[in-house]
């Protein structure tokens, strides 16, 4: 059936401009989208709401992942951490730091470009050059690997796979990244969590203790707020009865 008062040639048009609309939308879904495993699986969550995985990515960063690092041994806890590879290179006293207190580290590419729009070629180059960096500062295969803003396409999950590197998204983000308050980045994560826990599923929470533009970058209200989530969760899940298990995504394979 036409549309009324539209010619046929004109219906056509805007029938296949919704569809190049819808498409566009899916493919942005499958692309960005941080639970979505349209274009292949990764490692978002198990179904344990009593789990918590505390990730940061963008490091390593001078002061606040040192800053971090005491917040975390203070509560005896494990994190995860998705390292930039030039800034390893600038700073391999700090990633080397990380491992020695026992947590665990990722590829987070070597300079974060969106690996959506970018050629095999460069993502490939992007995860190796990262994979070096990380390798010979730790003296160690690095198995995990986290997209830049979570952007990738079936290429860019099959590279990581040929490296021998586990995807790891997210499921609560701290939207730590710009400047902001502890408070603010407390309640982002909080929301996230309570959906997961309303849902079944454990919390893998993103935050940042670096930033993508340079080392140096202020994540002090990231450290406070890691510092109050931990005790919340301690104090909640006591009051409730339950244990609140802080574990790595590792956990989750």
């Amino acid at each position: 059936m036409l549309m009324h008062g539209f010619s046929p040639a004109f219906t056509t048009e805007l029938v296949v401009g919704a569809a190049s609309v819808l498409a566009a939308g899916g493919y942005a879904y499958a692309g960005m989208w941080p639970t979505s495993q349209l274009f292949g699986r990764c490692v978002i969550a198990a179904k344990n709401p009593n789990q918590i995985a505390l990730t940061y990515d963008d490091g390593p960063n001078d002061p606040d992942t040192h800053r971090l690092l005491e917040v975390l041994a203070k509560h005896k806890v494990r994190a995860t951490f998705f390292m930039i590879g030039r800034f390893v290179r600038q700073r391999p006293e700090i990633a080397r730091a990380v491992a020695t207190a026992g947590h665990l580290i990722g590829n987070h590419t070597m300079t974060h470009p969106l690996l959506l729009v970018r050629p095999p070629s460069v993502v490939r180059q992007q995860l190796r050059d990262c994979n070096a960096s990380l390798e010979d500062t730790l003296g160690q295969p690095v198995r995990w690997f986290r997209p830049p803003h979570g952007g990738r396409r079936p290429y860019v999950l099959r590279a990581a796979r040929e490296l021998g590197l586990t995807p790891i998204l997210w499921n609560a983000m701290g939207y730590d990244w710009k400047p902001t308050t502890p408070e603010a980045v407390e309640q982002n994560i909080l929301r996230g969590f309570r959906g997961n826990r309303q849902r079944g599923y454990a919390t893998n929470a993103l935050l940042h203790d670096g930033g993508q533009a340079s080392i140096g970058q202020d994540r002090s209200h990231t450290v406070t707020a890691t510092d109050k989530l931990i005790s919340y969760w301690k104090n909640d899940f006591a009051q409730r009865g339950e244990i609140c298990e802080f574990v790595t995504p590792e956990a989750w394979i």
